[in-house]
C-alpha cells in the first residue's frame, strides 16, 4: 500500500455540523453514507505558516469528530467537499477537552461501535500525519483561525473499506469513544 505524501484536505460545510446525540441524516440521493471515527483539533490560538514546533501554542484542545460521509457522491467527482457535507454529516463532541488534560494526541486507543459491534478499533499513534504536521501544512496554505476543527484522519474499518462493504442504515447508534476524550453517540434515521 502507498502512503500519502502530503494530507488530503477537504472542507465540510459548517451546515453539517451537529452536536452529541442528535440524529445523521441519510439523504434520499445518497446510497452509500459512511461513518468516520477521528479524533480532531481545535485551535484556539490564530496563526499562518504555523511550524510544527510550534503547533502546540495554537491548540486549544481536542474532540471527537463522525466525518460522514456519502462514499457514492464524494467518489462521483475528484471534488470530496459536496459528498460530505449534506445536513448533520459532522457530528463533533460531546466536549472540547484541553490540550493539558489529553496530553500526547499520538496515544489515544480510537473506537466506533455501530449498534454494539466494533467497526474500528485502533491508537491515534498510527495516524499517517501526526498534528503538527497537519497543522504546519494546512497553515502553510490557508490562515488557521480561532474555532477552527482539524480531522486528523480515520482508522481502518470503515464501510467503504469492507468486504462486503457496509453502508449506514436508519435506527443505528453509532458510538466513536476517544481515551482521555469521550464518546460522541448519534443515531440515523432516514432523510422525510
Amino acid at each position: 500500500m502507498k502512503v500519502q505524501v502530503v494530507p488530503t484536505v477537504f472542507l465540510k460545510l459548517s451546515s453539517t455540523v451537529v452536536g452529541p446525540n442528535v440524529d445523521v441524516i441519510l439523504p434520499h440521493n445518497a446510497t452509500q453514507s459512511d461513518y468516520e471515527a477521528e479524533l480532531a483539533i481545535i485551535i484556539g490560538t490564530a496563526g499562518y505558516r504555523i511550524a510544527a514546533a510550534d503547533a502546540e501554542k495554537h491548540i486549544f484542545g481536542y474532540t471527537i469528530c463522525n466525518d460522514v460521509s456519502a462514499r457514492d457522491v464524494q467518489l462521483a467527482t475528484s471534488q470530496w467537499t459536496l459528498g460530505k457535507s449534506f445536513p448533520s454529516f459532522t457530528p463533533i463532541g460531546p466536549a472540547i477537552v484541553s490540550k493539558d488534560e489529553v496530553g500526547d494526541p499520538h496515544e489515544l486507543d480510537i473506537s466506533l461501535t455501530i449498534d454494539g459491534e466494533t467497526l474500528q478499533s485502533s491508537n491515534t499513534r498510527l495516524l499517517i500525519f501526526r498534528v503538527p504536521q497537519l497543522v504546519e501544512y494546512i497553515s502553510s496554505i490557508t490562515p488557521l483561525e480561532v474555532g477552527d476543527v482539524i480531522s486528523t484522519g480515520t482508522p481502518p474499518g470503515v464501510g467503504l473499506g469492507r468486504t462486503p462493504q457496509r453502508w449506514l442504515k436508519p435506527n443505528e447508534e453509532m458510538v466513536i469513544t476517544i481515551e482521555k476524550v469521550g464518546s460522541l453517540r448519534n443515531r440515523t434515521v432516514a432523510e422525510r
